[in-house]
């Protein structure tokens, strides 16, 4: 099973023209991310967010394990740029990283990541990566079932897409950036009536707006007025 979470300004974007995100939403919903965290058997992130912000992906802010971190590197381009990256060095959770068949390990530290922890896996991948089935099917021959795919926008957008989330958390902050790095993107509909209507509930976290969307339920838009 596959959920995600992104936290966004009222505009749309998760982080700023510079790639700064620290922090778009408020510590309430800092909360909630890490309750996911510690609700989930691992947490995805792509390439990108590991080399933009270096996240540590544990729990920290409540109780609970800390989940299987997960990279989506298909490029080798993590291992390349952020061989350093927490989620390679710190050992406070195991590692998986995915490369692409072609791609290999990529920075030559193989046997380093393994004393820490990490494995790397290679998946064949497309022109815009890794089939995000293949993805979760490859987790869930290793007991990962319920995955948390947390960042960043592209990678959200791209399991949105291929229609494999049960779920979507997106917290919306009373800030505006203008423009930036946006969140969700996808092909869009031509009409409203075509567009997703999931259900839907919502939450105030502080001065942020949770909005949980059941992606198992979608419902036809509304009619014309």
């Amino acid at each position: 099973m596959g959920f995600a979470q992104l936290g966004q300004s009222i505009d749309g974007f998760i982080a700023t023209r510079t790639g700064h995100s620290n922090y778009v939403t408020g510590e309430e919903d800092r909360l909630h991310l890490h309750r996911l965290r510690a609700l989930s058997d691992a947490v995805l992130v792509g390439a990108g967010t590991t080399v933009a912000d270096d996240p540590q992906l544990t729990v920290r802010a409540c109780a609970g394990a800390s989940p299987v971190r997960v990279v989506l590197d298909p490029s080798g381009r993590a291992g390349r740029d952020r061989p350093d990256a927490k989620v390679f060095t710190d050992g406070r959770a195991r590692t998986l990283r995915l490369v692409g068949q072609d791609a290999g390990a990529g920075d030559g530290a193989a046997g380093r990541a393994r004393d820490r922890g990490e494995e790397t896996v290679e998946l064949p991948r497309g022109d815009a990566g890794f089939e995000p089935r293949l993805i979760l099917e490859t987790l869930a021959r290793r007991g990962l079932r319920r995955i948390l795919v947390e960042g960043g926008g592209a990678t959200v957008s791209g399991f949105l897409r291929a229609e494999v989330l049960h779920r979507l958390y997106v917290t919306v902050a009373p800030v505006l950036l203008g423009d930036g790095v946006p969140g969700l993107r996808f092909p869009g509909p031509v009409r409203m009536g075509e567009a997703l209507w999931p259900r839907a509930r919502s939450f105030r976290l502080g001065t942020d707006m949770l909005f949980e969307l059941d992606l198992r339920h979608l419902a036809s838009g509304p009619a014309p007025a």
